[in-house]
């Protein structure tokens, strides 16, 4: 039974790393990609609440007076 010749492998395997490697460069190099994103300028609208238009006292449990 004849041996499996393995001498080749080595260079069959590196160079077809080497082309894929090209082909993906080619093929990145080749896209469009969009621009850096600019920032927007929003504006909030100012809504008014009821709960605004009064005065109101929260009291926190601990600030209330020590009994």
């Amino acid at each position: 039974m004849p041996q499996l010749d393995t001498s080749t492998w080595f260079t069959t395997i590196v160079s077809s790393m080497i082309t894929l490697f090209i082909l993906f460069q080619l093929k990145i190099s080749s896209q469009t990609f969009p621009a850096a994103p600019s920032s927007k300028v929003m504006t909030t609208e100012k809504t008014n609440n009821p709960w605004e238009l009064k005065w109101t006292k929260i009291y926190l449990p601990l600030s209330l007076p020590q009994q």
